[in-house]
């Protein structure tokens, strides 16, 4: 048998007539001892890296979503070159006292850094940005994450406008793309982006920052909750129930003069898109489906992180057109 670590091997010779102690006892206890004490040690590393580290792509600046361990589907690897952006089985798997996205300019160091901030009502203007990182210089690395090297979603802080948008990135890394803000009042901008940081290490942040539209500012009511929405010729229903801390089903149906629409087309890597922003703060949690899925349906997971009132924005694509139904949803 193996001698206990800090012992050196050597062998004895005893006389027959005096055997002395028994060693294989004393071995025995060695090797017992030495067996727990490896499990409790391994026990405590495993206990740090579970508690105390993640890895560098799962961090997120600025809040976004967690990582659902409860679903074996959920967390699908992608491509080499791509973001790993949590969709298919569990797309949004935010749980109660999560973090959401956007609440805030900066996070984890890296810093959204707007041109300008104010707009006039109905007139298209460039909105231009930058990414900042812990250099305060603008990032220029960033992975394409369902199409798109950054998702920039601007609706009003009533929750009654809408835009989901993709400016492009000039060499010196400012994001540009002309925006019109149709309503006078507060504004959200969200920008999604997934950045390569100098370490090759994917960071997903969603960083937020508020524009201005001058002028009497009349907020609109939000629509009570509603499980079906009209828009350009379609109907859209959906089934299920959000619930805090417990992911479940949401399952839209899009109809088009009563009939199933069954011919639904990809839409940034995907046959839908949900964005769902919260009354009062606008947190915001941004949604892929199941890619299990019957046709003329579309089915995402959702936890909802806190009671309260919220929007949703589903996006869809029928014949090269993209199409937003918006529902209003409240968690009890």
């Amino acid at each position: 048998m193996p001698e206990a670590a800090g012992t050196k091997a050597h062998s004895t010779t005893t006389p027959p007539a005096d055997p002395g102690p028994d060693r294989s006892g004393l071995r025995l206890g060695l090797f017992v001892a030495g067996l727990v004490f490896a499990l409790i040690g391994g026990f405590g590393i495993g206990k740090l890296t579970a508690d105390g580290t993640q890895p560098a792509d799962a961090a997120s600046a600025g809040g976004g979503m967690a990582m659902n361990t409860a679903d074996p589907n959920a967390n699908h690897a992608h491509a080499p070159g791509t973001a790993q952006h949590d969709h298919g089985s569990s797309g949004m798997t935010a749980m109660a006292g999560a973090e959401l996205g956007g609440l805030s300019l900066s996070g984890s160091g890296y810093t959204l850094v707007p041109a300008a901030t104010e707009f006039t009502a109905g007139k298209t203007a460039d909105f231009r940005f930058t990414v900042q990182g812990p250099d305060r210089q603008p990032v220029k690395q960033f992975a394409v994450v369902h199409e798109k090297q950054l998702h920039l979603i601007v609706a009003r802080r009533d929750l009654s406008g809408y835009q989901h948008l993709h400016p492009t990135m000039a060499a010196d890394g400012t994001w540009s793309i002309p925006l019109t803000l149709g309503a006078v009042g507060m504004w959200r901008a969200f920008a999604d982006f997934t950045l390569v940081d100098g370490a090759g290490a994917q960071i997903a942040a969603t960083l937020g920052t508020d524009l201005v539209v001058a002028g009497d500012y009349r907020p609109v009511a939000l629509p009570a909750p509603a499980r079906e929405a009209s828009t350009a010729g379609f109907t859209v229903t959906y089934e299920g129930t959000p619930t805090v801390g417990a992911t479940q089903p949401l399952q839209f149906r899009v109809f088009r003069d009563g009939n199933p629409v069954t011919d639904l087309e990809p839409y940034l890597g995907a046959y839908g898109h949900l964005v769902v922003l919260r009354q009062g703060d606008l947190g915001y949690l941004h949604v892929h489906p199941d890619e299990q899925r019957v046709p003329g349906t579309v089915k995402f997971w959702v936890a909802a992180p806190s009671p309260g009132n919220y929007r949703g924005f589903f996006d869809f694509q029928v014949a090269g057109t993209v199409h937003t139904a918006e529902f209003t949803l409240t968690v009890t």
